[in-house]
């Protein structure tokens, strides 16, 4: 299996992806951590996915989005984008639209809590 069809079976066989540096127990780079941070502060359940474990999954991650940087979530097999837009949409609220409108179970009182501590 190439690492484009191990990414294609990963992304759309998991509501949410997170391929980043590390795991979301232990993230390896802020980025990476920032993402991975809200997603568990919300609850949301996904599935992360470690590009520093394998260089053709690394380099093939950003071929298959044509985004250039790690880390990338995906929510029901389409990409959503990286740290800067994650940490936009989730201070905007449009992240929780997108995640209520995929029928992704998430915590309303944690997303709040996020944009109250940013205001």
């Amino acid at each position: 299996m190439t690492a484009q069809d191990q990414i294609k079976e990963t992304v759309t066989s998991n509501d949410v992806v997170l391929f980043m540096k590390g795991t979301k127990s232990m993230p390896q780079c802020g980025f990476s951590s920032r993402v991975a941070g809200v997603l568990n502060f919300m609850g949301v359940d996904f599935n992360d996915v470690n590009v520093l474990a394998d260089d053709a999954l690394r380099q093939g991650i950003k071929d298959y989005s044509d985004w250039p940087t790690i880390p990338q979530l995906y929510v029901k097999g389409e990409f959503v984008g990286g740290c800067d837009i994650i940490t936009e949409m989730t201070l905007s609220g449009e992240l929780d639209t997108l995640f209520a409108e995929n029928g992704v179970t998430y915590d309303k009182d944690a997303a709040h809590k996020i944009r109250e501590a940013n205001a």
